[in-house]
């Protein structure tokens, strides 16, 4: 066989080489062949045109396609009606605008790549398409695999002068876009026509949108920064829900916590930030979610660390920083705090490490704990020179006591005893002794701790521990949600129970005189005293959120997301109004015009329509299994339009006063879920995009209707726009993008800037319309995890913004040109970094 095979072996390759010139070839002609025939067909159309002296034409039962001569399509003007104003077309400077018209027909079963918008440079006006009531939908249908054809299309130009471009109609069944009108939901080709589109691609595929006819030129449009920026005003939320030992009140009175990337300074009650709002600093120069805090000694300085390195820290006197990793090993290290630099480092344990912190006594004693540990570090460099900094632990022995699963807090007492709080709801106090001389300490450490007294305290774990300035101390437990003073020798003198909405005691701390601020698991911060209980000053969502609308005429929002829970915020008194079980998760959520009633869609399928003041469900109707993904009300409050994950948008009609609604129809046309939605400014028309990339328009009072030639809807004018594809917005996306980096977009009222949330934590600001590819933006962090929505104000004085799994809800104040941040909530700025 092998010999056999070894003459012919040059042969074959020769032969394949040949036969694949030869079908070169014969595409080549075939191309030719086809474009003259394309050119007989237009021509002999166009006669009976020319009888008539071109006035109106029945639609033509074939695909249009772009006669033209280089890059500049051609018709004469008699051959096509004129239809509205002028659209826009590449050519050359000579000529002449007046006499040129895009048409032409190809015959059935043509293929070939959507007309892009040709090379960028100015364009020049051109008569729209003809026949506008033709029933076609545009759809982006053109891939690279098509550049190749139009090269060899451009051989035809210079023998007979004609360009043919039409669409692929192979995946629809081989049936000519125009001449079989399909189903509602068919897939559709896209027949640009060039100088009057453009096009991005988003995972390859093509997305066509279609210029407004009063922009001559792409130049002429905004390219710069916005003159307006951002201040952070306010910060909803607290970090609770899975963090402890968060919460602490500075020499200033101000309290410090954290949430997403952002550490708040508030200051509770009075200030500019209105009655019971208080004011609040935000510190952001943090890359990913703080995880951690620790304050010095002089009630000033403030450590923080970010998920990124950190899992828990603390110091001693204010010269050095002990700080635990959350690496596999858990890495313990102490840092000299006025120069940066790494004194000493050491692997704690594999176990979770969740509190560590100095004695106030003994600097070089360090305590930390965890899963089922407390272990006691003596550390030799208490003089802070570098070179001679050793650290060894001993383990606690829980002897005749039983080991807990876990130690989340402790304290150090006055007398050199730590009290630990652990997941039994046992208080232990662990007192120092002598070493055992079998077991003699390593690292020369004369001393250890043992448990000397036990009380138990709660039921289930305890979250957070507490010294009062009085000598007592403050327990607050898990499961009970109690709150507990204790005197000498753990005895109960004093305690109260957390309302069941707000959850479970996560930290504690002390304020001005008998005052105390409580965080909760329910991402609450409480403020009141043991006497007269507790009322919230901060609260938030603890799930990740989606739904967000703002009021038509006040400056209020509501919010919601999988934590089932419906919010309406006050915007002025930076406040929660109310809040509202669901029972299921909410995911869209908008305001009829009036204000009056508000309409929430679920992930079920349901969608329920309050009235916001007595919070009493109206209306509540199921539309398919699927989730629903928006809701929006027109303008005029007439119709309300749900889009669903099962491809469909359903319209109601709505009565006045927004209480009731009855099914209108359903536009069905997108091949993929719904994903943003918008009416225009006449309540008549909707844009629509979906999970395919896809841009619809519908004629929702002419019976929800598909109007297939989106060429017609380029001049449009739309009430909101959310849309995050469309030729006003299609400057906001980055290079390289997947199709799912922006997930919300929304333009302000007064239409001259429009806000992004994006995948990767941040809010941007862009220019509108933004109609430039890599349009430059004003670029804002804080948030620890996708921004899944933005919505401007009903006056634009402020945008929302919603934190992903970070759950956090950001109130940005919107500036002018130059102007500064508000003194209300100025920046902070760090005084050093350590790299961990």
């Amino acid at each position: 066989m092998d010999g056999a095979a070894g003459p012919g072996a040059g042969a074959a390759p020769e032969a394949l080489r040949a036969l694949s010139r030869r079908l070169r070839a014969q595409e080549e002609e075939m191309e030719l062949v086809k474009a003259a025939l394309a050119e007989a067909l237009r021509l002999l159309r166009l006669r009976p045109l020319d009888r008539d002296g071109g006035g109106d034409s029945p639609a033509v039962p074939c695909s249009p396609a772009l006669v033209s001569r280089g890059t500049q399509t051609e018709m004469q003007e008699d051959a096509v009606p004129s239809l509205g104003p002028a659209g826009l077309s590449n050519g050359p400077p000579g000529l002449q605008a007046g006499r040129e018209a895009p048409g032409g027909l190809p015959s059935e079963g043509c293929s070939g790549g959507t007309g892009g918008p040709g090379p960028p440079g100015v364009l020049w006006a051109a008569q729209p398409p003809a026949h506008v009531d033709t029933p076609r939908r545009n759809s982006s249908s053109s891939s690279p695999s098509e550049w190749p054809r139009q090269k060899l299309s451009r051989k035809a130009v210079s023998s007979a002068n004609l360009l043919l471009r039409c669409g692929s109609t192979e995946s629809r069944g081989g049936k000519d876009p125009l001449c079989s009108p399909g189903g509602p939901g068919s897939r559709r080709s896209n027949y640009n026509l060039e100088g009057i589109s453009v096009k991005m691609f988003l995972r390859g595929r093509p997305i066509t949108m279609y210029i407004p006819s009063g922009v001559r030129s792409l130049e002429e449009l905004p390219s710069g920064l916005p003159p307006e920026t951002l201040g952070l005003d306010w910060v909803y939320g607290y970090r609770g829900r899975d963090s402890r030992s968060n919460l602490f009140v500075l020499r200033s009175g101000e309290v410090v916590y954290f949430i997403a990337c952002v550490v708040v300074l508030y200051r509770p009650g009075g200030g500019p930030g209105g009655p019971g709002g208080g004011s609040q600093r935000h510190y952001r120069g943090h890359s990913d979610c703080v995880r951690c805090l620790a304050v010095h000694p002089d009630g000033v300085r403030v450590a923080s660390g970010q998920t990124a390195g950190v899992d828990k820290d603390g110091k001693d006197q204010g010269a050095f920083l002990c700080v635990v990793d959350d690496s596999n090993e858990h890495m313990l290290s102490v840092w000299d705090c006025s120069r940066g630099t790494k004194l000493a480092e050491i692997k704690s344990t594999n176990d979770s490490v969740l509190a560590v912190g100095f004695s106030p006594r003994d600097s070089s004693c360090i305590v930390t704990s965890g899963k089922s540990h407390v272990h006691f570090w003596n550390w030799s460099g208490g003089t802070g020179a570098p070179g001679n900094n050793t650290l060894a632990r001993k383990q606690g022995v829980f002897g005749k006591y039983k080991k807990p699963k876990f130690i989340p807090c402790f304290v150090f007492l006055p007398d050199g005893d730590i009290l630990t709080g652990d997941s039994e709801g046992n208080i232990l106090t662990w007192g120092r002794s002598l070493s055992d001389s079998k077991m003699p300490g390593r690292g020369g450490a004369k001393e250890t701790y043992g448990i000397v007294a036990q009380a138990h305290a709660h039921e289930g774990s305890i979250f957070a521990l507490c010294l009062r300035r009085d000598g007592t101390l403050l327990s607050g437990g898990g499961r009970d949600r109690r709150l507990v003073q204790w005197g000498p020798g753990l005895v109960a003198l004093q305690e109260t129970e957390i309302p069941e909405h707000f959850g479970a005691v996560r930290a504690i701390a002390e304020g001005p005189g008998a005052e105390l601020l409580v965080g909760t698991t329910k991402n609450a911060l409480l403020r009141g005293d043991l006497a007269q209980g507790f009322s919230a000053v901060i609260q938030g969502h603890t799930d990740e959120l989606w739904g967000l609308c703002t009021h038509p005429a006040q400056s209020c929002f509501l919010t919601c997301g999988h934590d089932r829970q419906l919010c309406l915020w006050d915007g002025e008194g930076h406040a929660l109004a109310w809040s509202l079980d669901l029972k299921e998760t909410g995911l869209c959520a908008d305001f009829h015009p009036s204000g009056a009633v508000v309409a929430v869609g679920l992930n079920t399928g349901r969608w329920l329509v309050l009235d916001t003041e007595t919070r009493e469900i109206v209306s509540d109707v199921t539309d398919g299994n699927e989730q629903l993904s928006v809701v929006r009300y027109s303008p005029d409050g007439l119709y309300l339009a749900i889009g669903s994950h099962d491809n469909t948008i359903y319209i109601y009609s709505v009565s006045s006063d927004g209480a009731k609604s009855s099914r209108f129809g359903r536009c069905v046309g997108h091949s993929s879920f719904i994903t943003h939605l918008d009416w225009s400014k006449d309540g008549n028309f909707i844009m629509s995009n979906s999970g395919d990339y896809e841009i619809l328009y519908w004629h929702v009072a002419g019976g929800c209707k598909l109007l297939r030639n989106r060429y017609e809807s380029r001049d449009r004018e739309w009430a909101t726009y959310t849309c995050v594809l469309g030729f006003h917005v299609y400057g906001v996306w980055p290079d390289g993008s997947d199709g799912t980096d922006i997930n919300s977009l929304c333009r302000s009222h007064n239409e001259r800037v429009v806000a992004v949330a994006d995948d990767f934590c941040k809010v941007h600001l862009f220019q509108y319309p933004c109609a430039r590819a890599k349009a430059p933006s004003r670029v804002f962090a804080g948030h620890g995890s996708h921004v899944t929505s933005v919505r401007f104000t009903h006056d634009d004085a402020y945008l929302v913004s919603l934190g992903g799994k970070d759950a956090s809800i950001f109130q940005w104040r919107v500036l002018g040109a130059g102007a500064a941040t508000p003194s209300r909530t100025p920046s902070l700025s760090p005084a050093s970094s350590l790299d961990v």
